[in-house]
């Protein structure tokens, strides 16, 4: 074993483990419908069968409604609606095997992501024991091979975990359950591969590909081919490891696979500039950027983090409908007490004060389950925002670590040889060498100003407009007035990227001769205005314009301010910026 070989696999041990959460809790069958079972249809036949009372029917017509969900929306909150409703329905008919098999499916589809790692393994623990129980093998290895893939996520691995794997591999094959065979031979794979053994992940992954053939399980051979390209590039075969790929590309494509095509993408682009193919490594890199750019504008990426938040917002709300409901009982049991009150005035004043107690203490419960949901609401929105920034500059930091200097290192071995090459060849490359090191500089700052990172926002601002009047021919102006405050690492790049992002739409769309951004600083409130003298529109169907304007509104709503957007035909755009100011040691500007 080579010591590049080591640190490669090194490296993607943990990308292994992204991977997963992309295809991870795909392994039950009976995932693939008919497409003639529209999400309307279904629809309407729940609203028939529940007038019906035929809650069996309706607890299986709502998993189906889940699945067509996710054909058409990947991993989203609907698909989890449908299913906590199937959960629902089954509890209601008093159906234990339908209950606790529900159970399996949202354990299964919680191990999408590792946020929602604890939820998935206390409701396949909880279906495990049942199936125990009643003696149920066939559910009790599909719960074991869903904990097993929780376990072999975590660092280090459980140190059992690989006897446990063998013994339910030995226990699918007896009991005849192929599928379930394929994906614990699959999980023996992935654990080898995280624990540097390239020869037993092959083995492995070997065979389940072949048995995921002849299954047709299409996401498991992909992932089978990805080990098996792992495994080559482990070897430096990068040649055998990039046809591995392919063959898992092709299936992800086929699937709209965005987490298992950005891995791949990756991975293609390492063994392409290990080769020396650097036209293809920087092709392939720029897929990858494209695919990550995808995968935090999709349905899948922006409702992932949400599902256990949601469920926590509408038991908060179901506890509020109780003590409403509560609430309106104690009214008639008061009603009825009022010929008591008549007996007694001591009585009278005991129900009163009674009755004001539970008033107060519904009121306070009101209260906590508000602020308790506005908080689910602002976790969850920093974790989309951290998430975004945090992928930005790992990306940025990799091009500029990894392609960037091998970019380098060719022009500086062409510099260095140039007499060796005749004229028509040496400057056309010369030139090539120069734009693809101008371009990776560029896609890198743009991912994460180094401007914003050093000096802040101020001086960000002043390199972004001075960059943006150097490619367009709409003139840029950027003027701040007053005592700008403080603001740490978090707003400065979220007022970074709201400029950006309302710049970039003034040159794509408002035609102006001129765009002017000003701030403007006071005791209380922080102003930022982005003016231009364009064709303007209407702005009064905002959310349907796309996720820009929707992304500026969430990311000053989590700062606390407030944004407005006045046009007229004609008349150019402008929209305002208000921010409240904490007190905090002030930074003097002066005006630009």
């Amino acid at each position: 074993m080579s010591f590049n070989s080591g640190i490669f696999l090194l490296r993607n041990k943990w990308i292994l483990v992204v991977l997963l959460l992309g295809v991870s809790g795909w392994y039950r069958q009976g995932w693939a419908l008919s497409a003639s079972s529209s999400i309307d249809s279904l629809k309407r036949q729940i609203s028939v069968l529940t007038k019906d009372r035929k809650y069996g029917d309706v607890a299986r017509t709502y998993e189906n409604l889940g699945w067509q969900y996710h054909q058409q929306y990947g991993y989203n909150k609907y698909t989890m609606d449908a299913f906590f409703n199937s959960l629902k329905y089954y509890s209601l008919l008093g159906d234990s095997l339908g209950y606790y098999n529900e159970h399996i499916v949202i354990g299964d589809y919680y191990t999408h992501d590792e946020f929602m790692q604890p939820y998935a393994e206390k409701y396949l623990k909880k279906a495990r024991q049942y199936f125990n129980r009643t003696h149920n093998i066939p559910k009790v290895i599909e719960c074991q091979l869903g904990l097993a893939d929780i376990d072999q996520k975590k660092e280090p691995i459980p140190a059992g975990l690989l006897t446990q794997l063998r013994e339910t591999e030995r226990m699918s094959e007896q009991h005849k359950q192929a599928y379930s065979q394929a994906y614990a031979l699959n999980l023996l794979a992935s654990t080898y591969s995280r624990l540097k053994q390239p020869d037993s992940a092959q083995y492995f992954a070997s065979r389940s590909l072949v048995i995921a053939q002849r299954l047709k399980v299409k996401w498991l051979i992909a992932l089978n081919h990805f080990y098996l390209g792992i495994v080559n590039q482990f070897r430096n075969k990068s040649k055998d490891a990039i046809v591995e790929y392919q063959k898992s590309y092709q299936l992800a494509e086929n699937e709209n696979n965005v987490t298992m095509l950005r891995e791949l993408s990756k991975h293609m682009a390492d063994s392409y500039s290990r080769m020396g193919d650097q036209k293809h490594a920087y092709a392939a890199s720029l897929k990858a950027l494209d695919f990550t750019t995808q995968f935090y504008t999709s349905e899948q990426t922006k409702s992932i983090r949400l599902q256990e938040l949601d469920s926590q917002i509408k038991t908060l709300a179901v506890e509020k409908q109780l003590v409403e409901e509560q609430s309106r009982s104690q009214h008639v049991l008061n009603s009825m007490l009022a010929i008591g009150l008549l007996i007694s005035v001591l009585g009278v004043g005991a129900l009163v004060f009674l009755r004001r107690q539970q008033k107060l203490i519904a009121h306070q419960e009101t209260v906590i389950a508000q602020q308790q949901i506005r908080q689910l609401e602002l976790k969850s929105l920093r974790a989309m925002i951290e998430g975004q920034e945090g992928e930005r500059s790992r990306i940025a930091r990799d091009l500029h670590d990894g392609l960037g200097i091998q970019l380098s290192r060719i022009k500086l071995f062409v510099e260095a040889h140039q007499e060796q090459l005749p004229l028509s060849v040496k400057e056309p490359l010369n030139q090539f060498l120069d734009e693809a090191c101008t371009e990776t500089r560029l896609i890198s700052n743009n991912l994460r100003p180094y401007a914003l990172s050093t000096f802040g926002l101020i001086p960000a601002l002043e390199d972004l407009v001075q960059k943006l009047n150097l490619v367009n021919q709409t003139k840029l102006v950027l003027e701040h007035y007053g005592e700008v405050p403080a603001l740490d690492d978090e707003s400065s790049v979220m007022l970074y990227r709201v400029v950006q992002e309302l710049l970039n739409n003034a040159l794509k769309h408002a035609n102006a001769n001129t765009i002017t951004v000003q701030l403007m600083a006071s005791d209380e409130t922080t102003l930022i205005s982005v003016d231009d003298d364009g064709k303007g529109g209407d702005f009064e169907n905002m959310p349907a314009r796309g996720n820009g304007i929707a992304n500026i509104k969430s990311r000053i709503a989590y700062l606390g301010g407030q944004v407005m957007w006045q046009s007229e035909d004609g008349k150019g755009t402008s929209v305002m910026i208000s921010l409240p100011v904490k007190k905090e040691s002030p930074i003097t500007a002066s005006i630009a």
